[in-house]
């Protein structure tokens, strides 16, 4: 896999943008995930681009915005519009949202519906400038379980709607994460990796918790010190290259370290380097011909 950092983990520290491409190339990561809110405001620094990240041997992974699927469609469309062409400007073909903020459980047929039109919309709006919509697996959303995912997807039936496989909530869900994952596999382009020391702790992951700058941080882990066995996930994927779908594979997809704890750089480097040992350790000699 190809990995990035994400923006949003430097989101409560004073760090230029300078300072975090050189540190992601230093320390071997392939690309930068931006927070919308971040690529809003570097908008009024063009020269920060595709090119000048290119510059680096990065590129942009993925822009990760939310967007309204109740209420103003023009407001949804002015919103979508813009995040496109920020994501056009760094070379982002990926525009990551939550399918909404309520648990699929609580919403009623007439309410799934009217999102799900939002959502097929947004992927019209989106594919005319050649982006993809990534929706992400995340709980208190339409796609909260793998069953209403898979619904999701077949309810939606546009070709420019993707998933990000994150692996944490797809493990919150009570699901078995390689199960999903090959469940999902022709829908995925995106992967999240984080970790939680135990179950009690997962509502360190609720927005309004992470936002917060006087937040709680317990139980945020490194990645292979917690409850969720990214021993097992990630030999999983690498013994099993299979082409996701046609002509894409595992180990040409994008995931991002998703870290909100403290330490940002120690834990980043430590997990990019534990991910670089665990693929040489598992892989294949090549045949001597």
């Amino acid at each position: 896999m190809k990995l990035s950092i994400c923006t949003i983990s430097f989101r409560h520290q004073l760090v230029s943008i300078d300072q975090l491409v050189s540190w992601a190339r230093t320390n071997h990561f392939q690309g930068i995930e931006l927070w919308g809110v971040h690529a809003k405001n570097l908008a009024e620094q063009p020269s920060y681009n595709k090119d000048w990240l290119a510059g680096f041997g990065l590129h942009a992974s993925m822009i990760s915005d939310y967007l309204p699927l109740q209420g103003s469609e023009q407001e949804a469309f002015s919103k979508v519009q813009q995040l496109c062409l920020l994501a056009k400007h760094w070379g982002a073909t990926k525009l990551r949202t939550f399918a909404g903020h309520q648990a699929s459980s609580a919403v009623s047929k007439e309410e799934r519906a009217a999102m799900t039109q939002r959502l097929r919309n947004i992927c019209g709006w989106a594919a005319q400038h050649g982006i993809t919509l990534i929706v992400e697996i995340h709980p208190n959303t339409l796609a909260d379980t793998i069953e209403s995912t898979v619904q999701l997807l077949e309810e939606v039936a546009h070709d420019r709607l993707k998933i990000n496989f994150d692996v944490l909530h797809v493990w919150e869900s009570g699901a078995n994460t390689i199960d999903a994952f090959e469940l999902l596999k022709p829908h995925i382009r995106h992967f999240h990796l984080k970790n939680i020391s135990a179950p009690e702790h997962l509502n360190v992951f609720s927005p309004p918790n992470v936002y917060s700058a006087s937040g709680s941080r317990e139980g945020m882990v490194p990645l292979f010190d917690g409850a969720v066995d990214y021993q097992e996930f990630l030999e999983y994927l690498i013994h099993n290259q299979s082409a996701v779908s046609e002509g894409l594979y595992v180990q040409d997809m994008d995931a991002s370290l998703e870290w909100f704890g403290n330490a940002c750089k120690e834990t980043l480097s430590h997990d990019r380097y534990k991910i670089q040992q665990l693929e040489q350790q598992c892989a294949v000699p090549r045949a001597i011909i």
